[in-house]
């Protein structure tokens, strides 16, 4: 999938949702876990009652790493099931994985060779070998790490070099370089959002995937204010207010409820 087929999705769609699939097995409805695969069975239902107001989906792997083989077993079946049923859908794979050489290689073959999804999240600081493998693959995407949520970023992210440029903005202006809009996009958290400004000024044609918005208090509004470029541009992600919004059996038809109101509220962004 490239960015017009996405940005035609988001049209189509209204919607520039990615529901985020951080599916805490401890956090499921209890009627679930007599399930032989609860969390396969819980992603299921996610996913059919959110689809009509989605346009992607990103599945967070620690949450199925910690299962061990039996975790792994239900994401790649979750992936199956949204790449049979939905198959319009982009798949996201939250591994944020950094590393080089073969061992990058192998990260590349193991996401878009076996597991077959569209879009690796990985960080980019360990420079262009770390990414590359990712970007001979035509049709999927590379999402670097740029500007994070997390309270301690501001550790290494908004460090200032000798001429007063952020290592986040050098980390933009290098990684550009490396793709194109096509095959790269970039995480920007939505608690950040009053320097999407200056993100959008970097890299104003390239797709961003921001995390943040609802349990993590990101503004949706701001979001599509300082982020939205003439083809919007954005991949707002939502994850436990959508997906942990009911904890009864109706949780999913609570979760279909929550991301039709994300839905209802980004058209209004997209006339």
């Amino acid at each position: 999938m490239n960015a017009q087929q996405l940005y035609e999705q988001i049209q189509r769609k209204k919607s520039f949702l990615c529901v985020g699939l951080d599916t805490d097995a401890g956090k499921l409805p209890a009627h679930l876990q007599r399930e032989p695969y609860p969390m396969l069975t819980f992603n299921k239902a996610i996913v059919d009652a959110t689809a009509p107001y989605a346009v992607a989906y990103k599945p967070n792997l620690a949450f199925y790493e910690a299962h061990g083989a039996d975790g792994w077993a239900q994401l790649e079946q979750t992936v199956r099931y949204i790449r049979q049923c939905y198959p319009e859908m982009l798949i996201i794979a939250d591994a944020k994985r950094g590393d080089i050489g073969n061992t990058s290689r192998l990260y590349a073959e193991a996401f878009f060779g076996k597991m077959d999804v569209d879009a690796v999240t990985l960080s980019p600081y360990m420079g262009r070998d770390t990414v590359q493998p990712f970007l001979e693959y035509d049709g999927r995407w590379a999402v670097l790490l740029a500007l994070t949520s997390n309270p301690s970023a501001s550790d290494f992210e908004l460090m200032s070099g000798e001429n007063g440029e952020m290592l986040y903005e050098r980390v933009l202006k290098t990684s550009m370089r490396w793709g194109n809009p096509n095959n790269t996009m970039y995480v920007v958290g939505a608690t950040k959002a009053e320097m999407l400004s200056n993100i959008r000024r970097i890299v104003p044609e390239h797709f961003l995937l921001v995390p943040g918005v609802g349990e993590q208090g990101g503004s949706l509004n701001e979001v599509a204010k300082f982020g939205m470029n003439s083809r919007c541009g954005l991949l707002v992600n939502s994850s436990r207010a959508i997906i942990f919004a009911d904890s009864s059996e109706n949780f999913a038809a609570t979760a279909g409820k929550k991301a039709r109101d994300m839905q209802q509220q980004m058209a209004g962004y997209l006339l």
